[in-house]
């Protein structure tokens, strides 16, 4: 019933595509039928893994089918296959800190969120030593080395979230050593996780705070202590046994009972004179049983092929998961659908991949890629990115929809991480021949170019372009900035992540449209050029990407 489901699917859509030849726009309506599909009970939720996944792949793959695309995926298939696992701390989980004749016991999804990436099926900690290594950030190249000579071997590390300078005031030494109030790489979670791994520790927890974080607790412990990872890490990675995040109000606890004040550290911690510390006397024990599975989830692509330089490729992107199944709201809703994040990106990119398709050919290939597992951490481009199908020195860009605002027409465009590429002069060009005009993210905390699976890309030196529309207010035609930063307000602090980004029909998708029609000229341009976007001095990325410049002269 199913397959017969999706044959009528691309059927129906083949034929609106080609009664949309003569006059190729990306539409709004395509996009909200998409979503309310994809965004629909019958989904699941998207979860890599499930039945939702199946439906998923399916339908992506009808679609591309029905514009007459290729498969983009290795061995002329449409998926490439990215081995996971999925891991569940099972209840009742004990947890706790102890020092002296002092206990803080942990509740899942309370004080902590804590979850394991690694395949095991039970995890026994006992007398655990405890660490606080401040924010946790080594820079060589800002002379800052919080860990100094302190061994974090087989111990917990418990990190302050986002950058030293993040809440450091003029006077301070940290201010202006990382971004000001723009996070850098070293303020993500990942990195925190990633550099503890590095030292040999049993495991990392972040210190939750909202406005640093960038969500508030709930998003936080979203996960209820399940996680999804690579199935199959090279033999030399490090890996943490646990990680997660830790409730404001239990670090406080925590500190206390090692003789500390919590917010004084955070004063002391934006010094490059802190070193991080043991809690003398301090422990963490668990005894955990965790359910573990192993499956296959999979990335999607879809392939235009280039009439004259088609090995040189251009990618457009969205991940198509979402977050399933959980607990029940206040209505009896269980399915966290994701309609924004990220069912409308991958609608986005469907209809940039329709457009494209109706006109003329270009001369460079286009690969139209869905992500697998992008809420666990960016899985699955970071398995791509890992294993490409298509080479990394030739491809010529990454253009990535992860939420779009869904209030109306903009005046302007929002960049996420100024500074990075010269596409930002294309940005800034195709704004203006629209009416538009280019405006920086306006919270740039939250750190969101490193929050979306362009960075994947980035990090192997593709140049990239994000369109994420929590990064700021849009300065909305009905309403300005202020209408702007209260749809985010709205959106981030009510729906992000739970069963309310659901599907609705109230939608004004006008912005959308906008900033989905300004990548696919991008595209377009790029598409028939030969010019190669460059990494500005500066970024991280740049000599990444030097390195190949070889193969693109």
């Amino acid at each position: 019933m199913w397959r017969l489901l999706m044959g009528i699917i691309a059927l129906a859509w083949q034929a609106q595509a080609m009664a949309g030849e003569n006059r190729p726009a990306i539409q709004a309506e395509r996009l909200s039928g998409t979503v309310k599909i994809l965004a629909s009970d019958d989904f699941q939720g998207r979860a890599p893994g499930t039945p939702g996944e199946t439906k998923t792949v399916d339908y992506l793959i009808a679609r591309m089918q029905a514009l007459g695309l290729r498969p983009g995926g290795p061995d002329g298939r449409w998926t490439q296959d990215v081995p996971m696992i999925r891991t569940r701390v099972q209840s009742p989980a004990t947890m706790a800190f102890t020092g002296g004749q002092s206990k803080l016991a942990l509740q899942q999804g309370v004080s902590i969120d804590l979850a394991t990436a690694r395949a095991l099926e039970t995890i026994d900690a006992e007398e655990i030593p405890v660490v606080f290594v401040g924010f946790g950030v080594h820079a060589p190249e800002q002379d800052w080395d919080d860990f100094g000579d302190i061994d974090l071997t087989g111990k917990l590390a418990v990190f302050l979230v986002n950058d030293p300078d993040f809440a450091a005031a003029p006077e301070e030494p940290a201010a202006g050593r990382f971004g000001n109030r723009r996070m850098t790489y070293y303020g993500r979670w990942a990195y925190k996780f990633e550099e503890a791994a590095r030292r040999g520790a049993f495991g990392a927890l972040v210190i939750h705070e909202t406005e640093a974080a960038g969500y508030d607790w709930s998003v936080a412990a979203a996960g209820a202590g399940e996680r999804v990872a690579l199935g199959s890490q090279p033999a030399d990675t490090p890996a943490i046994t646990v990680q997660g995040w830790l409730h404001n109000d239990a670090a406080t606890e925590l500190l206390a009972m090692a003789g500390r004040n919590l917010d004084d550290l955070r004063t002391a911690a934006r010094s490059p004179d802190f070193q991080a510390f043991e809690l003398t006397g301090v422990h963490f024990n668990a005894d955990l049983a965790i359910n573990l599975s192993r499956f296959d989830s999979r990335n999607v692509l879809g392939l235009l092929p280039g009439a004259e330089r088609p090995r040189e490729v251009i990618m457009a992107s969205a991940h198509w998961d979402a977050f399933g199944v959980g607990d029940a709201d206040e209505q009896g809703r269980t399915v966290r659908p994701g309609a924004n994040d990220d069912a409308l990106g991958s609608a986005g990119i469907l209809e940039i991949a329709r457009v494209l398709k109706a006109g003329p050919p270009l001369a460079r290939s286009v690969v139209f890629a869905f992500w697998t597992a992008e809420e666990a951490g960016l899985i699955g481009s970071k398995a791509y990115a890992s294993d490409p199908v298509y080479p990394l020195e030739s491809t010529v860009a990454n253009f990535t929809l992860d939420i779009l605002q869904t209030a109306g027409a903009a005046r302007d465009v929002i960049l996420v991480g100024k500074g990075q590429s010269d596409l930002e002069e294309d940005m800034a060009r195709v704004a203006k021949s629209q009416g538009r005009y280019v405006t920086e993210e306006n919270l740039p905390e939250n750190g969101l170019f490193y929050r979306a699976d362009h960075f994947s890309l980035a990090r192997e030196g593709v140049p990239v372009l994000l369109i994420m529309g929590i990064a700021g207010g849009a300065d909305l035609v009905d309403g300005g900035r202020e209408a702007g930063n209260q749809w985010i307000a709205d959106y981030v602090g009510n729906c992000y992540h739970k069963t309310c980004d659901a599907w609705s029909a109230d939608w004004d998708l006008t912005g959308a449209v906008q900033d989905i029609e300004l990548i696919r000229h991008i595209i377009e341009d790029l598409g028939n050029s030969t010019h190669w976007p460059r990494w500005r001095a500066g970024s991280e990325f740049k000599a990444v990407r030097e390195a190949s410049a070889s193969v693109r002269e």
